[in-house]
């Protein structure tokens, strides 16, 4: 064709980056299209880390990440610097992903620019407004405003159908697993800063939502403390967030006890290392979910409630909860019952072949008739 389409990928926290790297690699390989990679900096330090992974120099950056910021300015900061990003460039598709205010904004100033918008991982609900906040209004925005929605999953598709979304609905997997594949497979990275033991089990801990802050966090923390304590033949590793609301409740729960190591967060290549290296993990990361299943390690999630119910319907993740005895008992599950671990183990991952970036790239060509 005479002229190339122009497709715009914004995204700016470390999650949505490392599910649109892949797809930016694999875009800039194809000759009609003319690729630009914008990111608002949402999250910084963790944001570079994975940029600088999969080699992508951002055509723009926002640098938007401030101390202490809050959602209004956040989201109005996003809406007005995406707008003037997309008057200079005049994009034909703007990319976005999943239920971050970035997402959010970066789709609305699409819409109010009148650009065909894409959704990358489409389709996603809870459907309870507040859980999780604000992503779950995040995402119901995005799939508002999109042309075309790129869904993991058969049930996120229809998700969408249920909300008489129908055109432009297509299941392509999650780019997650192309991320997890391409990093185990060509990436590695030396844990021998973590000081783990090799005769110990270890449980991986991640909690950093929103939701959580508060005394659902202090529930997680204390529960981690009991089991520490009840077995003497597992290891705890908690990569910390960098918000103070975890960390000043965290600290004073586990900082000292014997077994728990809680290091500074992890890049994406050490942090794919030790889930691999992991036995179970407890998150209540999103992405977490999709990935574990794919390396085979068991995940209970520390939420009430799951966007991603295929991976709870698979066998592969539990929902645990909050409380601090669910939590308790249904890690013990996995540590004393072996046919238990196993089952969970070996599930089959619903969430694609690591062919997602692919399939989004067909769809798009046949979108614009290349």
């Amino acid at each position: 064709m005479d002229k190339k389409v122009k497709i715009a990928l914004i995204f700016g926290t470390r999650p949505e980056a490392i599910k649109m790297c892949p797809l930016v690699r694999k875009l800039k390989e194809n000759n009609n299209f003319d690729v630009k990679t914008i990111v608002s900096a949402q999250h910084r330090e963790m944001l570079d880390s994975v940029l600088e992974l999969f080699e992508i120099v951002p055509d723009y950056d926002l640098n938007l990440m401030k101390p202490n910021q809050n959602l209004w300015n956040l989201s109005s900061d996003i809406l007005l610097g995406i707008k003037n990003v997309l008057d200079k460039e005049k994009p034909d598709l703007v990319l976005v992903h999943g239920d971050t205010t970035t997402a959010g904004m970066s789709a609305l100033s699409a819409f109010y620019s009148r650009i065909k918008i894409g959704h990358v991982e489409a389709g996603l609900r809870t459907f309870d407004k507040d859980y999780p906040f604000p992503e779950e209004i995040n995402r119901v925005i995005v799939d508002s405003v999109s042309d075309l929605m790129f869904c993991p999953t058969e049930k996120s598709m229809n998700n969408l159908k249920n909300s008489n979304i129908t055109h432009g609905v297509y299941k392509t997997g999650n780019t997650v697993i192309d991320a997890l594949l391409y990093v185990v497979e060509n990436k590695s990275a030396n844990l021998d800063f973590i000081g783990l033991n090799p005769n110990l089990k270890t449980i991986l801990l991640t909690s950093h939502r929103r939701e959580n802050f508060g005394e659902p966090l202090k529930n997680i923390c204390y529960a981690i403390k009991e089991l520490i304590e009840k077995h003497k033949d597992i290891q705890v590793v908690y990569p910390m967030h960098l918000n103070p609301n975890v960390r000043n409740t965290v600290i004073p729960i586990l900082g000292n006890v014997e077994r728990v190591k809680l290091i500074e967060p992890l890049d994406y290549v050490p942090f794919c290392t030790l889930m691999k290296q992991s036995n179970i993990i407890l998150t209540d990361s999103g992405g977490v979910q999709e990935e574990a299943p794919a390396l085979g390690v068991p995940v209970l999630v520390l939420r009430d409630e799951t966007e991603r119910p295929e991976a709870v319907d698979s066998g592969s993740v539990r929902l645990a909860g909050t409380s601090k005895e669910k939590i308790i008992k249904e890690t013990e599950a996995l540590l004393l019952d072996k046919e238990h671990y196993n089952s969970m183990a070996k599930s089959i991952n619903p969430y694609g072949d690591g062919k997602a970036c692919l399939y989004i790239e067909n769809i798009i060509e046949q979108f614009f008739n290349i």
